[in-house]
């Protein structure tokens, strides 16, 4: 059997995925992989940094419809690039921005940790 990471998930389902998650969580990472596996470096930077912050927070894998998700969020963000984390229904920025903010000591602030 090989792993094919395209599903049949369709553009308006991805994005009431999407939706749903930013809506419902206080955090939520799209990342590539999942929290035990993360499938690219700056995902995993991603989590590392939300980590330091808090400890709830979603994490959604887009590997498995990569194009929809990537349509989806830049429809809320402007950004095509993978991670992205959201914070109270905001788009925080990927793994770079949240490296600045950490830097700053402003990261927990964003994340609503403080």
């Amino acid at each position: 059997m090989t792993f094919s990471p395209e599903s049949n998930a369709d553009e308006a389902e991805v994005s009431e995925r999407v939706d749903e998650a930013i809506e419902g969580n206080d955090v939520v990472l799209f990342m590539k992989g999942n929290r035990l596996m993360p499938q690219c470096g700056y995902s995993q930077r991603a989590l590392e940094l939300i980590g330091k912050h808090v400890e709830e927070f979603e994490t959604v894998d887009v590997l498995p419809a990569l194009p929809q998700y990537r349509e989806a969020l830049a429809d809320h963000s402007g950004w095509e690039t993978i991670p992205q984390t959201y914070a109270g229904g905001e788009f925080i920025g990927g793994s770079d921005v949240l490296a600045e903010l950490d830097e700053r000591g402003e990261l927990a602030g964003e994340l609503g940790a403080e």
